[in-house]
């Protein structure tokens, strides 16, 4: 297909140098990780993270998630404990972010975390993030290139279409594998999941042999994804529903659902990591072919289902 967005760029050597470029020069780049694409800028400058606030329309209250390479490149900018460790080596790199407390020697950005001693932490697996991080000397803040409240990019043509040409470099690293947002993990006291993602409590329970809390209402926002509208796809969504509202779309789930032209299967097979794959981008279609709402029947609330199921409830806010 015609690449016809003159801003999206082949993830080769000459680009990524090109990216690091971008970067070292306060700019913000699109990024691909193996969750959704990000906005990318340098986490210790301040004027790096005021314009990812600034073209995310984001408040200045929710921290941004800041990326790293490896566990010896963020030793100075956060204070490790052993539950870390251990979830580190069990998932990093790959789609977990941690909220651990700030190292006070640290360089990242104050207006990163949010005004708080705290940082939300990731070491992501997708090969051209890893591979732009490999080239730069600062950790990137990269939260999803999206505006705030909307649905998370799943593709570089995404980016584009949120943010036009305010977004001038777009790495293309194709579709994301996972297509949801990581999940969240505090490790400041006891380990309490704040997202669900992929990695579900039970995969972390396996590894810390012991029970995980899960607070989804916290008293103040202490990380992505905790405000009460999130993940929209800018008309009304209903769930738990079993059929579409007049002139709506009706997002389906496995074999017993007909096939006709306002139904969109998530996964024919049943299988949750298929749905999460297929989620914002079939509400992004949904939305360009102009339906007034979006309908999604009962998906199973188990394993990556309670991830997809989070996103439905807050993006049904009202």
């Amino acid at each position: 297909m015609q690449n016809i967005y003159l801003n999206i760029y082949k993830p080769n050597s000459f680009n990524l140098k090109k990216a690091k470029k971008y970067i070292e020069n306060c700019n913000i780049i699109g990024l691909p990780t193996e969750t959704v694409y990000g906005l990318a800028g340098n986490a210790y400058s301040d004027k790096s993270v005021k314009k990812i606030y600034s073209l995310k329309k984001r408040p200045r209250v929710n921290p941004l998630i800041i990326h790293f390479k490896n566990l010896k490149d963020l030793k100075s900018d956060v204070i490790l404990n052993s539950t870390f460790v251990k979830l580190y080596k069990a998932f990093c790199p790959g789609p977990i972010t941690f909220i651990l407390k700030k190292n006070p020697k640290s360089k990242i950005s104050q207006i990163a975390c949010g005004g708080k001693k705290t940082i939300a932490i990731r070491i992501p697996k997708h090969k051209i993030a890893r591979k732009l991080l490999k080239i730069l000397k600062v950790p990137l803040a990269a939260p999803s290139a999206n505006i705030s409240s909307k649905i998370s990019p799943t593709s570089a043509m995404d980016v584009c279409d949120e943010f036009g040409k305010k977004i001038k470099f777009v790495l293309d690293g194709g579709r994301c594998k996972i297509g949801l947002e990581s999940t969240i993990v505090d490790l400041t006291s006891r380990p309490t999941i704040l997202r669900h993602g992929v990695i579900t409590p039970k995969k972390i329970y396996k590894v810390l042999k012991k029970k995980i809390l899960v607070n989804q209402k916290p008293k103040s926002i202490t990380a992505p994804g905790q405000l009460n509208l999130h993940y929209s796809p800018g008309i009304p969504v209903y769930i738990n529903k079993l059929e579409p509202r007049k002139g709506g779309a009706f997002i389906t789930f496995g074999k017993k659902f007909k096939n006709d032209k306002n139904y969109f299967n998530l996964s024919k097979t049943g299988n949750l990591n298929e749905a999460a794959s297929n989620l914002y981008k079939t509400m992004r279609y949904i939305k360009k072919l102009k339906f007034k709402s979006i309908s999604v029947c009962k998906i199973p609330n188990v394993e990556f289902g309670r991830a997809i199921n989070d996103r439905l409830k807050k993006a049904s806010y009202s």
